[in-house]
């Protein structure tokens, strides 16, 4: 940027929530620029080009059926989706001993099954009264934002099986522990997703299909179509209110606009200066809803090998590093990709060890859970996304205890001309590339609504 650049809505970040907030506000006749830090587009998604050809996605990449803002983007943009593999039996290791099944839960035993069906049927049943525009006013709020997810389940769930379960679904969905994770937030949390089986479930689920080269063409393709209004190596650093407009500071220049969508995870929109100060509420907000900690690890293989063996390539693992494991074979059908995720305490113990360590460690599962050949792959990738400066942690950020109902309302609303939006800000499919879209186009509507209102 050699000149300073006038906009009516300065837009930070180039993730999804951003570059649709853009458009959105380009619909609807408004001048927009978008201001992202890093030197290419999507945020927390991002490709990954494999050797012998194929994508595999190191960030964000699936979409489930009743995510109609992340189908609805990706047929406008005339992208096409595929199924995750699931044909074939699933593995799980349990106390040390590996045995296949069929369906999502595994038949541990019929306890467990029980136990695991009455613990879903009552989440759902109080989610379903948690308002998703404001869960502190649910009638039982208090009580249940006091209570991390890991007090409820010690009441709720009394076999090991049961508990080891729904230990690893929070893991899986949050990128965090039980005991990080306030009650209220899973309760809404499933509520925006319409149930806790569409989280958890692969086919009919979040985990349903896949973008065809990859979910970071979503973030390229709006990119390209607005053109020169995205600018990138252009990091905020301050945010000031002139009375008459703002002023945005970036390490490419200046940008002047009448307002500004932060669309960034709140941890990170705290760390832009701000110009009056924002509230201390909004700040203290900020403090108490950190990214999860996840890193996503992938070993190829010349073939999907496991498909032989009539195996699906999904797993799980009560093994203590990788809980969640998926086929992430590309498109084409080879190389064979499998996925494995380490989350939570897992990552934040596995992030301070090195590549190689980290290497063996997940091949080992692999191996274990997928033969011996698991154990030699051809080449292994892995993203972690705390070392990211510009996302520090995925998927998303989650409310502690006492965080919806001390913070809550301060989440999306207004500082001055400043709107927020990133998927943290979004009421249906929070934490998920759909609800970022959502997000960015209701802070564009609600940018656009106060300009009209101040003209």
């Amino acid at each position: 940027m050699d000149d300073r650049m006038r906009a009516d809505v300065a837009i930070v970040g180039a993730g999804l929530s951003g570059l649709a907030a853009a458009w959105e506000l380009r619909q609807l006749g408004l001048s927009e620029v978008v201001l992202e830090a890093r030197d290419r587009v999507g945020g927390r998604v991002l490709n990954h080009e494999l050797e012998g050809g194929g994508v595999v996605e190191v960030g964000g990449q699936w979409v489930g059926p009743t995510q109609d803002a992340a189908l609805g983007l990706a047929a406008e943009l005339g992208l096409e989706t595929y199924p995750t593999h699931t044909e074939g039996d699933a593995v799980i290791e349990y106390r040390g001993r590996v045995r296949r099944y069929r369906g999502e839960i595994p038949r541990i035993n019929p306890v467990v099954l029980i136990e695991i069906e009455r613990a879903r049927r009552k989440l759902d049943r109080m989610a379903a009264q948690v308002p998703l525009a404001a869960p502190w006013e649910a009638p039982r709020a208090p009580v249940w934002d006091r209570l991390t997810f890991a007090q409820w389940l010690r009441r709720n769930a009394f076999t090991d099986g049961s508990r080891m379960l729904l230990r690893l679904a929070v893991r899986s969905v949050f990128g965090t522990e039980p005991e990080d994770v306030s009650l209220l937030h899973v309760l809404f949390y499933v509520h925006s997703a319409g149930g806790f089986n569409p989280l958890i479930n692969t086919a009919g689920g979040a985990q349903d299909s896949r973008i065809k080269g990859g979910s970071q063409l979503l973030a390229i393709k709006s990119a390209e179509r607005l053109g020169d209004a995205v600018r990138l190596n252009a990091p905020v650093r301050r945010i000031a209110d002139t009375g008459s407009g703002l002023e945005l500071h970036t390490d490419a220049g200046a940008v002047e606009a009448q307002r500004a969508i932060v669309a960034v995870s709140p941890t990170l929109s705290a760390r832009i200066e701000y110009d009056p100060p924002l509230p201390g509420h909004r700040d203290q907000m900020t403090q108490r809803m950190p990214q999860g900690t996840i890193i996503k690890c992938m070993a190829v293989y010349d073939e999907p090998f496991w498909h032989a063996q009539g195996l699906s390539g999904i797993g799980l693992s009560d093994g203590g590093s990788i809980n969640a494991i998926f086929d992430n074979t590309p498109h084409s059908g080879s190389p064979g990709v499998l996925l494995g995720f380490l989350d939570g305490r897992a990552a934040r113990i596995w992030g301070q060890r090195t590549a190689e360590e980290r290497r063996a460690e997940v091949t080992h599962v692999f191996a274990r859970l997928f033969g011996k050949r698991a154990a030699k792959p051809i080449d292994y990738i892995e993203r972690a996304w705390a070392e990211e400066p510009w996302s520090r942690g995925c998927y998303s950020g989650a409310f502690g205890p006492s965080g919806w109902t001390d913070f809550g309302p301060v989440l999306r609303a207004p500082v001055g001309r400043i709107h927020w939006a990133g998927t943290e800000t979004a009421t249906v499919w929070n934490g998920y590339m759909d609800g970022a879209i959502r997000a960015g186009r209701r802070a564009a509507a609600e940018a656009a609504a106060a300009l009209e209102a101040s003209s």
